[in-house]
């Protein structure tokens, strides 16, 4: 008997291109569904939050349709959280953009800001230094991923009581060295986009899919 395909929501807030997500996510083995319904939310086995614009807008969109509650409930109960390129942002206490101080999901402490370098935005393919024992990119720590963006946060606080509870952190480096990914228990996050790199980006989306 065939197993049922990992079912995962993507949260529809309002954000652009979201269509290429749920492609992917497809492409991943997943059986996908475009949503904001609360129950659909919290039964799916993976909840993607993607994220394309600016830092405030998008905060807005998300408590707009109580995005930030909706993320909240599934973290609290350990259940899987991805969130993409300013999806990842807004997991951060507060993001600075052109002079706007917005709050953000608070999950992680620090502050997102303008990447201190020569041509922005960063726009294209990048390589990533990934922790050895990341599960994200399992298979795909070598390959190059798609990025689209100005900000970004540039620092990393939590360290974790023990090896087993210690985030995976990601860096790439644009003009600073920034936050390219995150693995934080159920709470994972990419500052690039999956869903624009190729086959590295589908296994990605696999590798967090076998983590349900």
């Amino acid at each position: 008997m065939t197993a049922a395909a990992p079912r995962v929501a993507v949260l529809d807030y309002g954000s652009g291109n979201v269509h290429s997500a749920v492609k992917a996510l497809a492409a991943a083995g997943a059986e996908v569904e475009l949503t904001r319904d609360p129950r659909a939310v919290q039964a799916a086995d993976g909840l993607l939050v993607p994220g394309v614009g600016a830092f405030d807008a998008v905060m807005q969109q998300l408590r707009d349709v109580r995005g930030d509650e909706l993320i909240d409930r599934r973290l609290a109960g350990g259940r899987a959280v991805l969130g993409i390129c300013v999806g990842l942002q807004v997991m951060f206490a507060r993001g600075v953009e052109r002079g706007v101080e917005t709050e953000g999901l608070d999950q992680w402490p620090g502050t997102v800001r303008e990447l201190d370098a020569p041509v922005l935005p960063h726009m294209g393919w990048n390589t990533v230094t990934a922790p050895e024992d990341s599960r994200l990119f399992a298979g795909v720590a070598d390959e190059r991923f798609y990025f689209v963006h100005s900000n970004a946060a540039t620092e990393w606080t939590i360290e974790g009581r023990t090896p087993s509870t210690r985030p995976r952190v990601t860096w790439a480096e644009h003009g600073e060295r920034f936050v390219a990914a995150v693995e934080n228990g159920p709470l994972s996050a990419t500052q690039f986009h999956p869903e624009k790199s190729g086959e590295a980006g589908i296994q990605l989306l696999r590798n967090w899919i076998a983590t349900f």
